[in-house]
């Protein structure tokens, strides 16, 4: 039987690598074994026989399956824009010399051009890390619940598509390190698409954006984290803002707040009409010292919020799922 699961296999790779599968039904092989069957004793060869008959019917359905996947392969591919019949109207096009940016793509650039002129350097997020990075790096115990499936996805291999782009933050501190050493500070933003098992509506996706930024030296201080950030808000929006904050918690930072803004009246808000935009605080001494910072001597301030969040509010869109939806009528709008 181990010589017949041998030539089994052997064929099998033959089958799955072979351009003319149903060739491999004529191996010198599969025929030996056939002819096996007189040398061995009379009550073998029943089960024998068998083993060889199930063997030669699973190469029949590995060659039909090869067959039917080298038949697709010649197959003319979709052309998902054509019309579904011939009296069909054509498609509704964006002609090609209309073409332009996504309006996430836009406004993403427009953040990051903001910071990197208030002095930080701009770093892409991941697609997809490890949790380490996502949770360990972070003051995540092992038990908080967002390391459970109910919030977070996981591949089979165990990695993670990342929930918050602070899974960059262990990596920015570390890489900045030097700098603190050299009497200098840390200042980076990490952006990039994340992912969340969320229920989809209006104001929830499962796939969007987040910016999060990190600073870090010898005196930061939660006056400086809330100027810049007011700073950021008030160029984004083009005019003046009340700011306000309420505590918050996040495993990252201590203390940590929540960062509302007054609606500005430009964008339909009323006096006392308050919008929160994001999280924040300073940084957690744990988190420092994951990326070999001593926390007794060097402090940092974090934050982190969607981007589509932002964009809603600049134009007045009234659906997330607008982002992600490929529509031409909204895409239009941007033009």
């Amino acid at each position: 039987m181990e010589i017949v699961n041998d030539v089994r296999d052997n064929l099998l790779a033959q089958i799955a690598a072979s351009d003319t599968p149903r060739d491999v039904l004529k191996s010198a092989n599969l025929k030996k074994l056939y002819s096996q069957i007189t040398t061995l004793p009379a009550a073998e060869r029943g089960a024998y026989g068998k083993t060889i008959n199930e063997l030669k019917l699973e190469l029949e359905a590995a060659i039909n399956l090869r067959e039917q996947v080298l038949d697709d392969a010649t197959v003319e591919p979709l052309d998902v824009t054509a019309p579904w019949d011939k009296n069909a109207s054509v498609a509704d096009l964006l002609p090609t010399e209309f073409g332009s940016q996504h309006p996430l793509t836009t406004e993403l650039d427009n953040i990051i051009d903001i910071f990197t002129r208030m002095g930080f350097e701009a770093i892409e997020s991941r697609q997809v890390d490890d949790d380490q990075h996502m949770f360990a790096t972070l003051n995540f115990h092992e038990n908080h619940p967002a390391r459970d499936g109910y919030d977070t996805f996981r591949t089979e291999e165990g990695f993670i598509p990342p929930a918050h782009t602070s899974t960059m933050q262990n990596r920015i501190l570390k890489a900045g390190k030097a700098k603190l050493e050299a009497g200098g500070q840390i200042a980076a933003i990490s952006y990039g698409r994340v992912y969340r098992n969320e229920d989809v509506d209006a104001t929830h996706e499962h796939t969007f954006y987040q910016c999060e930024g990190v600073f870090v030296s010898k005196g930061a201080n939660l006056g400086q984290m809330l100027g810049t950030l007011r700073s950021f808000f008030e160029t984004y929006y083009g005019q003046k803002l009340k700011i306000k904050t309420q505590p918050g918690y996040f495993p990252f930072v201590e203390p940590g707040l929540e960062f509302a803004i007054e609606k500005p009246a430009a964008l339909g808000g009323k006096p006392g009409e308050w919008l929160e935009m994001l999280g924040c605080g300073m940084i957690h001494p744990n988190v420092l010292k994951a990326a070999g910072i001593d926390p007794e001597v060097y402090r940092g301030f974090a934050w982190g919020g969607g981007v589509e969040r932002l964009v809603m509010l600049k134009y007045g869109i009234e659906d997330l799922r607008h982002f992600e939806s490929g529509k031409l009528a909204f895409l239009r709008k941007f033009l």
